[in-house]
């Protein structure tokens, strides 16, 4: 098992920031791990990373450290995931993008093109005797909807997982991709399609998540090994106060959204790090779902926290960083993703045939659910937190599912309670017992000293005591 890569990433002061405070921020600068941060409070908090970024960080110092690691591990057939996080405004687009995807200066360019880039040198290196192939998906997360950048025609792509994908999207366009220039011009098609506003933090804010998905396939030509990689970046869309954007209508309802989406991924790092938890809730929310490899699973993650130096974002950079401090506990179980082209095909049948027979038991249920059956099944899943189209069939499954789950944890931790409550009253007990016993032994001593105040107490201890054993003291 290994430690998702942490990162903290301080963009420069705004022109709006300097008018309020001038040059003055809230870091001090440590080292290239660690740094003080000045709360509302005026007091020092020190933080501890794996690599801070400060103002003064370049595009390609953020690639070097957090990126080249997980293009080299989908090469070698372990899956990446970066994500982006952050308050609204804090540069994770810009860090994601740089100014563009097709923009030429290349001091600037953010993470996508350049992983674009390091694929294809990687793969250009291999032995001839390797035939590759690297598809691209791009989606994002629309008021909990998952939407295909490439197709806005599927406006409701459901989440699905088996043993031989993991966690994938359901009729999701994937694009082959044979160099640099196509991927990029497919990039800049689906960046131009998604959801954005205007705020008072940010003239472009982004109103959704948006996850790139690279699939990278290595077949040796000599004995039809196989290898496949995948690599996830995830842009999330920051978080926001209404009172310091000043959301409306739509906006404030996208706002809303894009919170509970964030607050369910802080709940699932927080379930996977407490310790003992019998339920992880990923399937609150469609993001934390869609990362479910990542927080945890059969991936190599890495999060980068982006934040504002400013004294006005203090709050928000706080809550960022103790996000990222939570985050860093995470640990997960990468592993080569490696199989013949004969087991691979085997594998692909069988999966095919249980979504199969998936799909035939969830034609069933929807023939046999009345609209009293639906409301009813709404009714209770709503009660356990739960939020789904019951009409959806698609969502059925993984709804009854999650029941399921939550009531094998529920009785779990019912068993644990009722084992808590048994030891402590046998504690209680054998306490009991030990005071009973130093009183009868005081009582005793007493008859054989001539002490008629030694006998007084010993004697008024015992009466305490006695009561609870129900029969009478001779007085």
């Amino acid at each position: 098992m290994v430690n998702v890569t942490v990162c903290v990433r301080f963009r420069p002061l705004s022109l709006s920031e300097k008018r309020l405070h001038g040059d003055s921020i809230c870091i001090q600068a440590l080292n290239t791990q660690s740094f003080t941060f000045k709360d509302e409070k005026e007091e020092d908090i020190t933080f501890c990373f794996d690599r801070v970024f400060y103002q003064d960080s370049e595009q390609v110092d953020v690639y070097d450290f957090l990126a080249m690691p997980i293009i080299e591990g989908a090469v070698n057939a372990i899956n990446g995931t970066i994500i982006a996080y952050g308050q609204t405004g804090a540069g994770k687009t810009y860090s994601m993008e740089g100014l563009g995807v097709l923009d030429g200066d290349r001091n600037k360019k953010g993470l996508l093109p350049r992983i674009v880039d390091g694929i294809f040198e990687f793969l250009q290196s291999l032995v001839e005797m390797t035939k590759w192939t690297v598809k691209l998906s791009m989606v994002e997360i629309y008021m909990d909807k998952i939407r295909d950048l490439f197709d806005l025609s599927k406006d409701n792509i459901q989440i699905k997982e088996n043993k031989c994908q993991g966690i994938f999207l359901l009729g999701a366009t994937e694009i082959p991709i044979t160099n640099s220039t196509e991927a990029l011009q497919c990039l800049c098609h689906g960046i131009a399609n998604r959801a954005v506003g205007e705020t008072q933090m940010n003239l472009a804010s982004s109103r959704s998540h948006c996850v790139y998905i690279f699939s990278v396939q290595q077949e040796s030509r000599t004995n039809g090994r196989l290898k496949t990689g995948k690599i996830v970046l995830v842009d999330l869309a920051g978080s926001e106060k209404a009172d310091r954007t000043g959301a409306g209508g739509i906006v404030l309802e996208e706002a809303k959204s894009i919170n509970k989406s964030l607050s369910a991924l802080g709940n699932v790092i927080n379930a996977l790090t407490a310790g003992k938890v019998n339920h992880i809730p990923y399937r609150d929310s469609k993001l934390t779902r869609i990362l479910q490899d990542a927080l945890g699973g059969n991936s190599r993650t890495a999060l980068l926290c982006c934040c504002s130096p400013s004294p006005s974002n203090v709050s928000e950079s706080l809550s960022t960083l103790r996000f990222g401090a939570r985050a860093k506990l995470l640990k997960s179980s990468p592993r080569a993703n490696m199989s013949d082209a004969k087991d691979n095909m085997e594998q692909i049948i069988d999966c095919e045939s249980l979504d199969y027979k998936s799909e035939r038991l969830l034609e069933k249920l929807r023939q046999n659910l009345n609209e009293e059956d639906v409301d009813m099944l709404d009714e209770l899943l709503t009660l356990e937190g739960i939020f789904f189209d019951p009409q959806s069939t698609e969502e059925i499954e993984s709804a009854i599912e999650d029941v399921t789950i939550r009531t094998i944890s529920a009785l779990h931790q019912a068993v644990e309670d009722l084992k808590d409550r048994n030891d402590m009253l046998m504690m209680e007990n054998h306490t009991l017992k030990a005071d009973l016993t130093a009183a009868r032994l005081a009582l005793n001593n007493a008859k054989t000293v001539p002490n008629a105040s030694l006998f007084g107490k010993a004697r008024e201890l015992l009466i305490s005591y006695l009561p609870s054993f129900n029969f009478p003291l001779r007085r």
